[in-house]
């Protein structure tokens, strides 16, 4: 009998182990004051050694897109676009073309206009992350920055 429950607990502790779901990406978030009516937030892409996320620009038929999509309010207004570093831009053998994208870390940045006392600025970034081997399905994140 204890033979078959150590077997048992073998089973769902090898199972548990292939199981495991790849995270190669971590964000962070934060925001910092330029003056009393305007702030900048910094969306940080933390990105674990061999994978890369892609640039907000790729070529059409290609991978997909870091984007951003910010929540209305009557708090705050964007001011521009979503701007971060030049990428690097190489053959990509995958997609079989040209792309952008970044390894290791890269800070996105959005300008706000303040309107109202402290807000919360809400949205949903999405991304894909690749290395050269496989590809990871594009994953959504909510997100929510305060502005002190």
């Amino acid at each position: 009998m204890k033979r078959i429950i150590f077997f048992v607990a073998f089973l769902f502790i090898s199972a548990a182990s292939f199981g495991q779901i790849l995270k190669p990406v971590k964000w962070s978030y934060a925001s910092k004051r330029i003056n009393d009516k305007e702030a900048v937030l910094l969306l940080k892409a933390t990105i674990d050694n061999g994978w890369h996320i892609y640039s907000q620009t790729v070529p059409k038929n290609g991978p997909q897109p870091t984007s951003f999509s910010f929540l209305s309010s009557k708090a705050y207004q964007l001011n521009g676009k979503v701007q971060a570093a030049k990428p690097i831009v190489k053959h990509d053998p995958t997609f079989d073309m040209e792309v952008g994208y970044y390894e290791k870390s890269v800070v996105f940045q959005q300008k706000v206009k303040l309107t109202g006392n402290s807000p919360t600025v809400k949205g949903t970034l999405t991304y894909m992350v690749c290395n050269d081997k496989q590809c990871l399905p594009p994953e959504e994140v909510a997100f929510s920055i305060p502005v002190k």
